[in-house]
C-alpha cells in the first residue's frame, strides 16, 4: 500500500479522518517520509458556563483539525495526520468558579507543546501545524523557539483563528467572548445532547479585559458566560461549521505549499 495516496489511507481510519493515533508506527514513518503534515490541536478543560460541558475546547479543536483535514484531502489532495488534542492548557481565569477545570501553568503549558513537536520533528514531521482550541492560550514563543532550533529540519506553524470573523458574518453584532452563541450554536449543530438548553443563562457580562495578566473571569460574569449565548441555534451552528472547516482546509493548504525552511 502506498500512504502518499490519501485514498489508500481513508480506510484505515474511524470516520474517512486522517488520525495520528490509529495508525502503526511504521505507517506514520511513511506519512512523514512522504511529506505529510502533522496538526497538533491544543484543548484545554475549563468551565463553559452551566450550559456546556468543560471538554468543549478541547473537542471542538479535534473536530475542526479532523473535518478540515479531510476535506483539504478530498478536495485539495492535501496529506496530513492529525494527533489527538491535548485535553489540558492555562486556565487560571476560570479558577474562582470552584471547579470544573485543569490547570496547567503556562511554562509547563510551553513545555509540553514544544516536547511534543520535537517528537514530530525527530520522526521526520517537516511541516507542522499548531491549532489552538482556546485564542488566550499563547503559543507564539514556543513555534518561534522551535523554528530557531529546527531551521534545517522542520517547521511549526501557528495560524490566527479565523471564528469571530466568521461569527461576526453570520450574526453581526452578537456579543460573545466565551460559551456564547458561538459555542453554544456550534454544539447545538454537531452534538446537541450535550447542550442544557434549559440552562442557557441570559446575558449579564461585563466588558472583559482581555489584556490582564490576571484575568478573572468571575469578576465579569457570574454565570461564566462572556457574551450573548440566548442567540444560538442549531441553523447558525451549521453555518459557522461549514464555513470554518472550509476556512481551516484552505490554511492547511497554503502550509502544505510551504517549504519546511520558509
Amino acid at each position: 500500500m502506498k500512504l502518499n495516496d490519501v485514498r489508500t489511507l481513508v480506510h484505515l481510519t474511524r470516520g474517512n479522518e486522517l488520525r495520528f493515533d490509529e495508525l502503526t508506527f511504521r505507517e506514520i514513518r511513511e506519512c512523514a517520509d512522504a511529506g505529510w503534515l502533522a496538526i497538533l490541536p491544543t484543548g484545554c478543560t475549563e468551565q463553559q458556563g452551566p450550559h456546556l460541558p468543560v471538554n468543549f475546547d478541547t473537542w471542538f479543536v479535534e473536530a475542526v483539525c479532523l473535518a478540515a483535514m479531510k476535506q483539504a484531502a478530498e478536495k485539495y489532495d492535501v496529506k496530513g495526520l492529525v494527533l489527538p488534542a491535548m485535553p489540558f492548557g492555562p486556565t487560571p481565569e476560570h479558577r474562582n468558579y470552584g471547579s470544573g477545570y485543569v490547570h496547567i501553568p503556562q511554562a509547563l503549558h510551553e513545555g509540553l507543546v514544544e516536547a511534543v513537536l520535537n517528537s514530530l520533528a525527530e520522526q521526520g514531521f517537516e511541516r507542522i501545524i499548531v491549532w489552538r482550541g482556546c485564542g488566550q492560550h499563547t503559543l507564539g514563543d514556543v513555534v518561534e523557539r522551535f523554528n530557531r532550533a529546527h531551521t534545517d529540519q522542520a517547521r511549526a506553524y501557528l495560524p490566527s483563528l479565523p471564528y469571530a470573523e466568521i461569527m461576526q458574518q453570520f450574526a453581526p453584532g452578537v456579543p460573545g467572548g466565551h460559551a456564547d452563541s458561538f459555542s453554544t450554536s456550534i454544539s447545538l449543530h454537531l452534538r446537541p445532547q450535550a447542550v442544557r438548553v434549559d440552562r442557557i443563562p441570559e446575558p449579564e457580562s461585563k466588558p472583559v479585559d482581555w489584556s490582564n495578566p490576571n484575568l478573572d473571569f468571575t469578576l465579569y460574569s457570574q454565570s461564566g458566560v462572556i457574551g450573548d449565548p440566548t442567540q444560538a441555534s442549531a441553523d447558525l451552528g451549521a453555518k459557522l461549521w461549514y464555513t470554518i472547516v472550509e476556512t481551516v482546509a484552505l490554511t492547511f493548504r497554503e502550509t502544505a505549499k510551504t517549504r519546511k525552511t520558509a
